[in-house]
């Protein structure tokens, strides 16, 4: 059940408009330069299609209201028309550069004001980078041709409006309809009645009763090991809080969240490329979205720790990034692609390998999210919200944070007085044990070249495979290395071969 599931780490949808973001960009003959895998920018007409292919972390729900604009300035094939647009555009400056970005965009398609975006917003990193020279926006007939590798879709609306036989458009529909529309209101509640109160939900296009019974099975398969790494956890720091603390370091200020996502572009060649936005909407600390057609990189500032952030760049940019980039070359890079060469889901691979990168080089790489995850999706569906979150008490005092591990393993329901979860968290650990199990046969650097594809599939797609000027992030460059911090974590949270075989055949 959970290998079928498309996983969105990611509750809150930004309540303002992605446009007010920044582009961290780099000339690209340095760019080239600096590392001999980068690669040319990618048409933008393919850019909807790389990341779509089974995997939530790249969303293209936001998309329709792009579809809806594009389709609204449709206009007649009128030559006169035509010229018209084009000379009203010309004295406009910000008008005839809208589509001057390192990544331009299809004709009819903007990503928000009629000007290029700035380089770091309005933060004070901003004089810190110098801005780059934009590559001409392309012309309006060129720009409405697709590459030959990414078929055109119709993204799906939020009330389920589609194609039918869009997998990955069906499984985002389901994650914006279980969107509760009223949290705020049932927090305060929630909290004045002294976490007796259980939140009755409500939901602006709810989910089929038997789609929600689809994902409302959870498995106690790692039950077992979620638990005892949370334990292992506060017996060396007495609690979750100190444990955040000791690890993660302070938070970090907008400008020195600018700074370091600004060198992890760089080390892995990748400057400009993608869209950064900073945050407090999120329930998640980041997500990869695909916003009008752009990689959109959105980083929580209200957990962005200074210890933890390059791990949250590896698990989105270095995993699902590349893995999406890589994917787009490959034979398989559309639903119809899969279905021919028959690949396994992405989940559980996907969003363990990215979980495994967040710890990577940690000093004590403790999988305690993905346990706490796993643990609270359980007891979900077992209990109540308000007997959920007294339970989850054991592990995390602080009750705002407690109230987002609930509400994640509550979504989709309206009466949370019922015992019932939706079961998409425990990918998470279900993933990164599965990879630990079986981290000494896996080829990891095939497993990111390959594109989206599980573990188990690597082997036997390998000949099939586009492998020339592939992306690979720098921490995959020292096999050896990167073994040895596998193996680190396997001590660490005191998962040993024999117990994951027994677990995992």
């Amino acid at each position: 059940m959970l290998e079928s599931i498309c996983v969105t780490e990611k509750l809150h949808w930004p309540k303002t408009e992605l446009s007010r973001k920044s582009v961290l960009s780099l000339e690209v003959h340095k760019l080239n330069l600096n590392n001999e895998n980068s690669l040319q920018h990618p048409p933008s007409g393919i850019l909807k299609d790389i990341f779509t292919t089974g995997t939530s972390s790249y969303n293209v729900l936001l998309q329709s209201k792009e579809e809806k604009k594009h389709h609204a300035q449709k206009q007649p094939s009128s030559h006169h028309r035509k010229l018209r647009r084009a000379a009203a555009k010309r004295p406009c400056s910000p008008r005839g550069s809208r589509g001057r970005a390192p990544l331009s965009l299809p004709a009819g398609r903007r990503c928000g004001p009629r000007q290029p975006p700035p380089l770091l917003g309005n933060g004070p990193a901003a004089a810190a980078l110098s801005s780059a020279p934009a590559p001409p926006a392309r012309p309006r007939s060129r720009a409405k041709k697709h590459s030959p590798l990414a078929k055109p879709k119709q993204a799906p609306a939020s009330r389920g409006h589609g194609q039918e036989g869009e997998a990955a458009g069906q499984k985002l529909c389901l994650l914006t309809a279980i969107k509760p529309s009223n949290v705020e209101k049932e927090k305060v509640k929630f909290f004045d009645s002294d976490f007796t109160y259980n939140p009755q939900f409500e939901y602006e296009n709810p989910a089929l009763p038997n789609v929600l019974a689809k994902h409302s099975h959870a498995s106690d398969r790692f039950l077992k090991q979620s638990i005892n790494i949370m334990k292992r956890t506060l017996q060396k720091y007495g609690s979750y809080e100190k444990f955040e603390q000791a690890t993660g370091g302070s938070l970090l200020t907008k400008s020195r969240i600018w700074n370091h996502v600004r060198k992890y572009m760089v080390k892995e060649g990748c400057l400009g490329e993608i869209v950064v936005h900073l945050t407090e909407d999120l329930l998640s600390r980041a997500s990869m979205t695909v916003v009008n057609g752009r990689p959109t990189l959105t980083i929580n500032v209200s957990t962005a720790r200074e210890h933890w952030l390059e791990g949250m760049l590896r698990h989105e940019i270095g995993t699902h990034y590349f893995r999406g980039f890589n994917n787009n070359s490959q034979p398989w890079c559309n639903r119809n692609g899969r279905r021919k060469h028959g690949l396994k889901p992405i989940n559980p691979t996907e969003e363990g390998l990215a979980s495994i990168h967040s710890v990577l080089f940690r000093k004590d790489p403790f999988l305690w999210r993905a346990a706490l995850l796993y643990y609270t999706v359980y007891q979900a569906s077992q209990m109540s919200f308000s007997q959920l979150f007294q339970d989850v008490g054991k592990f995390v005092k602080d009750p705002n944070t407690r109230w987002d591990y609930c509400v994640r393993a509550k979504r989709g329901w309206t009466d949370t007085s019922q015992p019932g979860c939706f079961n998409k968290d425990q990918v998470y650990l279900d993933g990164i044990l599965r990879i630990l199990r079986y981290r000494e046969s896996i080829d990891f650097h095939l497993l990111t070249a390959l594109g989206k594809i599980s573990y188990e599939d690597v082997d036997r797609l390998k000949g099939l495979a586009v492998i020339e000027n592939m992306r690979v992030p720098h921490f995959l460059q020292d096999h050896a290395r990167y073994m040895e911090h596998l193996k680190k974590i396997m001590e660490v949270n005191e998962l040993t071969d024999e117990e994951l075989q027994d677990l995992i055949n």
